[in-house]
Formats: structure tokens, sequence, C-alpha cells
């Protein structure tokens, strides 16, 4: 009789000091279910890793017996590329440590850790690094793919803040990158997803956040042209110390918000103040605040850093249906603030949601060539996402997102934010490494010819590239 993976592997991978599990194995549901409900696969074995020697265990095994290789962190990504069909997918949860060095400033976190575990312990020393804004992200996937959060005008992308990173190549060998050590790695891994490599530790370097100054400033969805009018001018002259995000969305119908808000379609800023002082974000907001008329809500306060990352976590669980699009934008002209108008507050759920991430401040610090993440001349990564619990309404999600996304893309600067696209073809990719995809292909042809790492925004290997491109 002809075994199953998970068989072969519980025959195969001696020494694994992780778990095996099959379809036929008790667990298998919770183990191979991602955050995105929408996505259904169903891999032949989840090999939850306990180190990197698992890991290259688990791509040798993937690899001997031909099958597809998923690599999962937090499991969040939209297109739920940390799960395949019939595949195998490496489960890095295990492989979660968080150690910081406090007097070098910097913290080594593993491949599966997620950021509200990295969040907790650096906290404790007043420091932080720059993430997402849920804290149940998986630290890997949000990183390679560039890292966009609450902290990215003061301190810059994720990328921009790895000091070096622990890799485990297609060839199963362990790799150090850093600014000295294999380099067109460790170029390749800042924004090029997870293409090169399954990365199994980081190092990041930390900043002084202790106490933020945050919260949302709601308005009505009707007066929404005039707040992203009034938005799109000053938030690229605020002080670094400012961030601030807009969105449309519903008024969620729970604490903290008062009873006569719940569910009204608002439009807003979601505000995070790095200073911590009340005075000062007070100061920063009111040039915006001044402009327009008084708000249905300004919930801002002082509160932990971990405490703001983990805001949405309650609106945001796992297992809800999710379905994505995302442009960078460089300008927001006024035809684009019309279309805004149209559609934002004709969400069609309450989770569901528009979002501008500002992209500016230190991270124009950075060269577009600097790091494989391109856009450094983009102010904004929008994000349009169509959410909610009930499996019968995904049509309807997906037909707002996208119709949203179309009417808005033309006014984009092209490409997107990986980490927020779906499964949309190489030429979408591409756009979205623009100059910059050439050497990552080279990079991939030298580390992974094969295409081993393809459960992603896949690179492809150049082959004429291949024996000339150093790790």
């Amino acid at each position: 009789m002809t075994s199953t993976p998970a068989q072969a592997a519980r025959r195969e991978l001696t020494g694994f000091q992780g778990t095996l599990t099959g379809p036929k194995d008790s667990g298998y549901e919770e183990a191979h279910a991602v955050y995105n409900a929408m996505i259904e696969r169903r891999p032949a074995l989840v090999a939850r890793c306990a180190s990197a020697a698992d890991v290259a265990k688990v791509i040798a095994f993937a690899r001997r017996h031909e099958l597809p290789l998923a690599v999962r962190g937090g499991g969040h990504h939209g297109a739920g590329l940390g799960t395949c069909e019939a595949g195998v997918v490496a489960d890095l949860a295990p492989i979660n440590s968080v150690e910081v060095d406090a007097a070098a400033r910097t913290v080594t976190v593993g491949g599966g850790a997620t950021w509200g575990q990295v969040d907790t312990v650096t906290h404790e020393h007043g420091l932080a690094t720059p993430s997402g804004i849920i804290s149940t992200t998986g630290v890997g996937g949000l990183t390679l793919g560039g890292g966009l959060g609450h902290l990215t005008r003061g301190y810059g992308l994720t990328v921009d803040n790895i000091v070096a990173a622990e890799v485990v190549l297609a060839d199963g060998t362990p790799v150090r990158a850093d600014a000295d050590t294999n380099t067109d790695l460790f170029w390749a891994i800042r924004g090029g997803g997870g293409n090169f490599g399954v990365v199994t530790s980081f190092t990041f370097r930390l900043h002084e956040v202790g106490t933020v100054v945050a919260g949302p400033t709601f308005w009505p969805a009707e007066q929404s042209a005039e707040v992203l009018a009034a938005y799109r001018e000053f938030l690229p002259s605020a002080p670094r110390d400012v961030n601030g995000f807009f969105l449309f969305g519903s008024v969620p119908p729970a604490p903290p918000f008062p009873e006569e808000l719940h569910m009204r379609k608002v439009c807003g800023v979601v505000w995070c103040h790095t200073s911590g002082d009340p005075e000062a974000a007070d100061r920063a907001m009111a040039p915006l605040l001044g402009e327009l008329p008084a708000p249905l809500l300004h919930a801002v306060a002082p509160m932990p850093h971990p405490t703001m990352q983990s805001m949405f976590d309650g609106l945001y669980p796992p297992g809800d249906q999710w379905y994505w699009r995302a442009d960078f934008v460089r300008e927001i002209p006024d035809e684009a603030v019309e279309l805004h108008a149209k559609f934002g507050p004709d969400t069609p759920s309450m989770q569901s949601t528009m979002h501008l991430y500002p992209i500016d401040g230190a991270a124009h610090d950075v060269g577009p060539s600097d790091t494989a993440f391109s856009y450094r001349d983009a102010r904004w990564a929008s994000v349009f996402a169509g959410v909610d619990p009930d499996p019968a309404n995904a049509d309807l999600l997906r037909r707002w997102t996208v119709d949203y996304f179309e009417a808005l893309h033309p006014y984009s600067a092209g490409g997107a934010y990986v980490n927020m696209m779906m499964d949309e073809g190489q030429e979408r990719v591409r756009a979205s490494y623009r100059g910059n995809y050439a050497r990552l292909a080279r990079v991939k042809a030298a580390l992974d010819p094969d295409n081993v790492f393809r459960g992603n925004q896949n690179i492809q290997p150049d082959p004429a590239a291949q024996d000339n491109v150093r790790p």
C-alpha cells in the first residue's frame, strides 16, 4: 500500500523535534487553518518545526517527494500563502523566542513569533521596532514583505530595522545574512518576501517607544471628501513622531465606543504619536482637527505601545472571510478624493474597510534600490478589504473590493504592497518591485533555481544569472 506524505514523513524525518500532522490525524483542522477563512486548502502534511534543523529536514522531504512547499509564520496573508493544496506546510510557530539586548538596542526573534509576543517583551525595556497594526500577525511574513504600521514615519519600515537574519536555503544550508555577510541575500529579504529561504531568526534594531498617544478620530462618512482632502495635505507635512492612517469603516457595536455611534458609517484617522506626551500630540494634530468640523469621536489617549498594537485584534479575529486589493499611492488628486467618497462609505459589512497607510518620513530616508522594497517615492499604501464572518457574503465582499480598487487604480503608483495582495499574477508582482525585479530574479536563480519557495508573491529565477550572483 502506498503511504501518505504524513506516514512517509514519520518514517523519514529522523530526529525531527516538532510535530507532524496529516489529514487523518486529530488536530489537523486546527493545524492547517489560516487566518483568512476564504482560503480552503488541504495540505498533505503540516510540519510544525522546532528548530532550523527541522526546517531543513522539511525542505528536503518536500523536494524529495516533489511536493509543493508553503512556509507559515502567522498565516495572515490574504491570499493564503501560508498553506498549499496536497503539499507540505512548514509551520514555524514553535520557533518563537524573543531575546532583547537592551544595551545594544536590538531584539532577536524566532521566525514563527507573532508581533504581540515581540511587543510584550520589548515593552518591558521601553523599546519597540516598527511592525504592523494587528498583534497576531506573524513576524516573518510581515517583515519579509516590507512592514508598514504605526511607527513607519518615525522609524521606517520593518525591513529598514533588520540587523541580521538566519536563513535556511533551498538546499538546506543554514546561513547568516547581514550588511557584511551574504549581502545579496540580505538585500533581497528586505522586501522580497519568502522567495529566497526560510528565515528562522531576525535581529531588529529597537527604538525608545514606551507610551504612545493613540486612538481614532471619526467623522461621518458623508464628510469623507472634506476630511480626506484635508488629511492628504496635513499628513506629509506633519512631524515624524505623528503617524495617522486614514480609514473608512463602521463603528463596532461594543465598548469602548458610545452606543449611539454603534454601526455608524464613518471615515477617520487612527493616530499614533510616539512622544507619549498628550500636549505634544494635541499640538501635532491641531492643524488637521482645527480645519475640519467637530468629529463624532476623538478617542485619543496615552497608552502602552502594545495596547495600540493590539487595538484591532478583537475586530479582526482569525476565521473571517477576507478579500483584498492594494496599491501604492504618490498623490491623492481631487478626482481620487471623490471616488473614495463614493465607494468608501458603501462598505458591505461592519468589518470591511479601506486604509491609507503613510510611507513617508523615515521610510523615505532609504533609497529605492537600497532594499528590495522599491516604492520609496510612494506616500501611502492603500488597502481595500472586504471582511465578514459569513461565507455567504464572499461574493459581495469581492465585488465591493474589486470595484473600489479598479476605480482608484488609475491614480496609483502602479504596484502594491505585496503583503496585501491576493494571487494576482506575475505582471502584478513585477510592477510591485519595479527596477528591483531583475536583481531579485538573479538572486533567486543563485539561491533557489528550482523555485522551491514559490508559495509567495513569486519572483521567478533568472537562469541566465545563476552563476553570477553571490548568496
